[in-house]
């Protein structure tokens, strides 16, 4: 008898242990997993600083921008600022451009003379050195509008000319001169900096001026503008989202597809390519017959969705010289092609306001699901060459 109680109580003792052990080993888990969720390192590439996360962390975390995934660390780091929009410009000389292989979004149309320029919307990657950085235009002030109250919005002086091209006067207008608008003339350095050496040849001198996103963060912050205004209201709490999907099983893609864009018919040189790889399920871009490429990693510019707006363009005769000020009727709607997966669809686009989303809509009368991953608009006038092989 003695001899089956002392076995039962070791029993005992070692399921004990045994549960101890399994609840220790849990924890500590946990415990590691919080433990990740630390401050990001600085990392130096090209001369240029940006925040770098430990890409061996599980990414369990969306973007709410464009759905791409991130690991928690990451996520804790962008909730702590809103979107941020700058203005990028692209003429030949500004080639090849810092940070827009960072950009959760893009949006780009012609600014002038057949030369496009891009709003690169920055919110879950950091990109350290971005530009050139240019001026404002008063369409991109209606996209950058969508992304919550009060976006951060960075560029060099703009267009104000008195009439309906005025963006700096419609900056006035909405609330947002020194308080989320950004610019370099209010601003200076050192958030902004001339750089003439960059591309390693001399280059005009609008061609010279440069951020970092975390620079331009740091100036919202300072004037109250983080997660939150000075209200204490949350950047994100009218703002939509797009729906998001995962990329589809390789045998599922389609096989080859190469996008040519044509702005202006006698612009060439401003021609973009996307050619499609299945193996990365995304669009390379080619721009003027050349692999685009981020001057920040060297690395060629892709997107995960690319999605040609056609919209009126029309100009906006406010006796600026040469009439070049452009206007287009981003209000309404029109009709849309996306591209993702290798596959093509014909859609629309609607917005129903300044500040509204612009919603994506597919053939069937529902919203587009985007592909996890850059979003990339282009913006042409209606009649603009877009060919697909």
């Amino acid at each position: 008898m003695k001899n089956h109680k002392l076995i039962t109580i070791l029993g005992l003792i070692g399921v004990y242990l045994l549960v101890t052990g399994i609840s220790y080993t849990v924890f500590s888990k946990n415990t590691t997993t919080e433990e990740k969720i630390t401050s990001p390192k600085v990392s130096k590439t090209n001369n240029y600083e940006a925040l770098e996360f430990d890409d061996d962390s599980p990414k369990t975390e969306e973007c709410p921008l464009n759905g791409a995934r991130y690991s928690k660390s990451q996520r804790k780091w962008w909730e702590g600022h809103r979107p941020l929009g700058i203005m990028i410009e692209n003429h030949e000389e500004a080639r090849p451009q810092s940070g827009l292989s960072f950009a959760d979004v893009i949006y780009e149309a012609v600014a002038e003379g057949g030369i496009t320029r891009f709003l690169a919307i920055y919110y879950c990657q950091d990109a350290g050195i971005v530009g050139p950085v240019r001026s404002a235009r008063t369409y991109f002030l209606d996209w950058i509008s969508e992304y919550g109250d009060y976006p951060l919005y960075a560029h060099v002086g703009g267009a104000n000319t008195p009439g309906p091209a005025d963006a700096l006067g419609q900056i006035i207008d909405y609330g947002w001169s020194s308080y989320n608008d950004l610019n370099q003339f209010s601003i200076g350095f050192p958030t902004f900096r001339r750089d003439e050496s960059r591309l390693g040849h001399p280059v005009a001198t609008e061609h010279t001026m440069y951020s970092t996103t975390s620079k331009l963060w740091k100036v919202a912050a300072q004037r109250g503008l983080t997660e939150k205004d000075r209200k204490g209201n949350i950047w994100n709490e009218n703002f939509v989202q797009y729906s998001f999907k995962d990329d589809p099983k390789e045998s599922s893609r389609g096989d080859s597809q190469i996008i040519s864009v044509s702005f202006w018919p006698n612009q060439p040189q401003y021609d973009v390519l996307w050619r499609y790889d299945k193996s990365t399920n995304s669009y390379k871009r080619e721009n003027g017959g050349k692999p685009h490429i981020d001057n920040n990693n060297d690395l060629q510019l892709n997107a995960k969705n690319v999605v040609i707006l056609f919209m009126q363009q029309t100009n906006a005769n406010d006796g600026y010289p040469g009439n070049l000020h452009l206007l287009y009727k981003n209000k309404g709607r029109g009709k849309a092609l996306i591209f993702q997966d290798g596959k093509q669809i014909t859609g629309t686009w609607r917005k129903d306001n300044r500040v509204s989303r612009t919603e994506i809509i597919g053939p069937q009368g529902s919203e587009i699901e985007f592909t996890r991953g850059t979003i990339w608009f282009q913006i042409v006038p209606i009649g603009a060459k877009i060919n697909v092989d």
